[in-house]
């Protein structure tokens, strides 16, 4: 598809800031839960759901509207959902809480649409030689996204009141609907309605929603109801792969989950998720109780994390542009698994250089492998399953995220051998040894999942 330069342009900075919001739409709410529970009167365990309705919404859609963009369109289906999300903004504003919980959902909605869609679309607007710089580019948005949040909330809940954080999002929502309109090339002719697996997406929508639930309920503990959300979420795995094994046209054709030159990358993605969020969960006990840092000095020390993804994301994309995507997400991985083992072997005695100076390894190969891997699975997908394969990715990062939350939380719970807010410097510096321990051989899987996938990838290139 050919754009101009400046089409091309205004379009990647139309996607940038779709990935921008929708990180937005995550981070900012967290700030606001105190507030939030004052003024509606309502405990933690309900205040929660003001994230959980937007995570959930957005793991278990993003595949169903990923798909569902490469059968009716993609740009019509962006617009759709950059309309949803400013609308649900300006409602969520103004609403009562179980309003407020409605908004935050139907928002989810469109942030699916604008994540899968918006990584699906760089390819018809990025030249092929600079898709890894792309990539990179959203990735950077990314984390300025979630880095941005908890101070830009903070800030709008000083001066106008947590309603702020929401209605915010409605005008920008509004500038980059226009700016889609006018940016973003039309769908091809071939983007035109066909059967879409409905049954298909709601039992995989309600499996992703069962599994979330059974990683985020019960504030850190494991129990019956988690055990039942669990058990819930393998039955409709179970149903759903039979169900799609079956269908005439299903929402995801299983052969391309058994391809590893497909599977590996998302594996790869989930685990790197899952590391990346115990970085965070982990970060913040470390650092106050082991480390011994104040509040102030924590929090400058943990924006180190999304200050380096930030800076890298682009550079990384065009390292992935100039030796390779396969060869770039591998380097990052080995940067990540290196990270991972130091943080684990490093004593604590070393202090804050001794924690973010591997940090900063882990971090740089994060951003080298996100840019490069999305750019790895993106290439390699026809136009037709674009938004699919950009669903995937969206949900195997999803994935990742609640389940670094709940497992890497639950190991580094068990390791300080009893409540964190008590437990002693020594154990929680043992407790995080631990975690990054796990992490050093999650990594170690990740790389080779990749590698099998790059075999796999090789051997269908020679056979072709």
């Amino acid at each position: 598809m050919n754009i101009t330069h400046s089409s091309q342009r205004g379009a990647l900075a139309c996607l940038s800031l779709c990935v921008l919001l929708s990180s937005l739409g995550t981070s900012i709410a967290n700030v606001a839960l105190p507030e939030l529970a004052r003024a509606f009167g309502v405990s933690f365990q309900q205040v929660q759901w003001v994230v959980l309705a937007y995570l959930l919404a957005v793991t278990s859609l993003v595949v169903g509207v990923g798909r569902l963009g490469d059968l009716i369109g993609k740009r019509r289906l962006l617009l759709a959902g950059i309309l949803q999300f400013s609308l649900a903004s300006l409602a969520a504003g103004l609403a009562s809480f179980r309003g407020l919980l409605a908004a935050r959902a139907l928002q989810g909605l469109g942030a699916a649409a604008m994540l899968a869609l918006a990584m699906a679309f760089v390819a018809d607007v990025a030249p092929k030689a600079q898709t890894g710089r792309a990539m990179g580019w959203l990735g950077s948005m990314s984390a300025v996204g979630t880095a941005l949040g908890p101070s830009l909330g903070g800030a709008l809940i000083a001066a106008w009141g947590w309603p702020a954080i929401f209605l915010f999002n409605a005008p920008l929502g509004a500038a980059v609907f226009l700016l889609a309109r006018r940016s973003l090339p039309a769908d091809a002719p071939t983007a035109r309605a066909s059967r879409f697996d409905c049954a298909g997406a709601l039992l995989l929508a309600l499996t992703l929603s069962a599994y979330a639930l059974a990683m985020t309920l019960g504030r850190g503990r494991f129990g019956p109801q988690n055990l039942a959300w669990l058990l819930a979420a393998a039955v409709g795995v179970a149903a759903f792969l039979r169900m799609e094994a079956r269908g005439a046209a299903p929402l995801v054709r299983i052969d391309m989950l058994r391809d590893p030159a497909l599977g590996g990358p998302l594996i790869a993605a989930a685990l790197v998720a899952t590391v990346m969020m115990g970085t965070l969960v982990v970060g913040p006990f470390h650092l106050s109780r082991a480390l011994g840092l104040d509040a102030m000095g924590a929090g400058l020390a943990m924006s180190m994390g999304p200050a380096i993804s930030m800076l890298a994301g682009v550079p990384a994309g065009r390292l992935a542009d100039r030796f390779g995507a396969d060869r770039v997400s591998l380097a990052g991985l080995a940067a990540m698994l290196a990270g991972a083992a130091l943080l684990a072997a490093l004593p604590a005695s070393l202090g804050l250089a001794g924690y973010l100076a591997p940090l900063a390894a882990l971090t740089i190969g994060y951003a080298l492998f996100q840019a490069a891997n999305n750019t790895l699975v993106m290439a390699g997908q026809p136009a037709d399953r674009r938004g699919l394969a950009s669903g995937l990715l969206n949900l195997a990062r999803n994935l990742g995220l609640v389940t670094g939350a709940a497992a890497l939380g639950a190991v580094f719970a068990a390791a300080a051998g009893g409540p964190i807010a008590d437990a002693r410097p020594e154990a929680v510096a043992w407790a995080t040894h631990a975690v990054f321990a796990v992490s050093a051989l999650l990594m170690a899987a990740a790389i080779l999942a990749l590698r099998r996938g790059r075999r796999a990838g090789l051997a269908s290139a020679r056979a072709a």
